[in-house]
């Protein structure tokens, strides 16, 4: 049996296949738009760019390959894994 590595997006590599997992969002300060823009559990997406300088990720995600800006701070509460 393989277990499968949980990661956060925001050490994601580029041009891999992921999908989100989960949150990690012990004391609450998950920003609420993260969830507002439908990055939700079970989405699968592709991380596109991210700026020099830990500056911020440029995600596409879900069936209408929708193309976000994520600050690096805001992807440290999404949970990933490599979607096979």
């Amino acid at each position: 049996m393989q277990t499968k590595h949980i990661d956060k997006l925001c050490c994601f590599p580029k041009n891999k296949i992921g999908k989100i997992l989960g949150y990690d969002n012990e004391n609450l300060q998950m920003p609420t738009k993260i969830i507002e823009m439908g990055l939700l559990p079970g989405t699968i997406f592709r991380v596109l760019y991210q700026a020099p300088f830990n500056g911020p990720l440029y995600i596409e995600y879900g069936s209408d390959k929708t193309r976000i800006a994520l600050r690096e701070a805001e992807a440290r509460f999404i949970q990933v894994e490599v979607s096979e």
